[in-house]
């Protein structure tokens, strides 16, 4: 708990300070960087074994950012974004049937594979289109990632004191309901703080609380896709190179999810 504690002290300034005070053109590669340790982490997971066939793996994600980056902008992104969200309805869908993808054969390796181009380039653009907007962009995009933040927090807590009853008991035991509405209820404070500093009305306050709310609940579905990838693959953690939070791709999981509905959702209620 202390290790978590002081890695969560020493990192959080830091990202923090990046999403506000960066350019935007600076940012992103960074976070590419960042999204890349996620998928080697995930590559492990799904049963590649070497590290040529994992490094191997890391091509293609690499090279649809840079084309993106290079002559997508800005006009592709958002129909990156669109496909991000359409994955994560269908993951919703496969949470109800956890056995599907268990078997691991090459089909399911590569099936495996495809999932976290869509989960990866998506929160990337994301994130991009955010970040740049002219109005508030950096807050925005902080906000965002705040969400995460805060619900992981509040869940944390909340499922430690009262955690009884499960979330989902077949793919991630130590999930709780209890957890879920203390992530809930941290994340819609942390909305009224934003609508408090935007100075917006009861309307506008109202949406951004809808917004939130649904954001939170869709990294929910992130966090039980990557437990399930490694129930599937019996392991514990993605990784061990963030000390008290596992690997990087545990502390990215929810945000996969949250970054392109929350930018949806901002584009049809903010």
């Amino acid at each position: 708990m202390k290790q978590r504690i002081l890695t969560a002290l020493i990192l959080a300034p830091l990202a923090i300070g990046l999403l506000l005070y960066a350019p935007t053109r600076l940012l992103l590669p960074l976070v590419a960087a960042l999204l890349l340790i996620g998928v080697w982490e995930w590559t492990r997971l799904i049963g590649f074994k070497t590290l040529f066939s994992r490094a191997l793996l890391l091509l293609p994600p690499v090279a649809v950012m840079a084309w993106l980056a290079q002559f997508g902008w800005p006009n592709l992104f958002p129909t990156a974004v669109l496909m991000g969200l359409l994955w994560w309805m269908g993951a919703l869908v496969w949470l109800f049937f956890p056995q599907v993808g268990s078997r691991r054969t090459r089909g399911v390796r590569a099936w495996k594979y495809l999932i976290i181009l869509f989960m990866v380039v998506p929160a990337w653009c994301a994130l991009a289109l955010l970040h740049a907007e002219p109005d508030h962009g950096p807050a925005w995009a902080l906000f965002a990632v705040m969400i995460v933040w805060v619900a992981d927090s509040g869940a944390y807590f909340a499922g430690s004191r009262w955690g009884h009853r499960k979330l989902a008991p077949k793919i991630s035991p130590g999930k709780t309901w209890a957890g879920l509405w203390g992530g809930l209820a941290t994340s819609l404070l942390l909305a009224l703080m934003m609508a408090l500093l935007m100075g917006f009305g009861v309307i506008e306050t109202t949406s951004l609380l809808l917004a939130t709310a649904l954001t939170m609940l869709i990294s929910v579905v992130g966090d039980l896709t990557e437990s399930l990838i490694k129930r599937h693959a019996g392991a514990k953690d993605s990784g061990q190179l963030i000390p008290g939070h596992g690997g990087v791709l545990d502390r990215l999981d929810s945000l996969f999810a949250a970054l392109p509905i929350f930018v949806v959702l901002q584009w049809t209620l903010l």
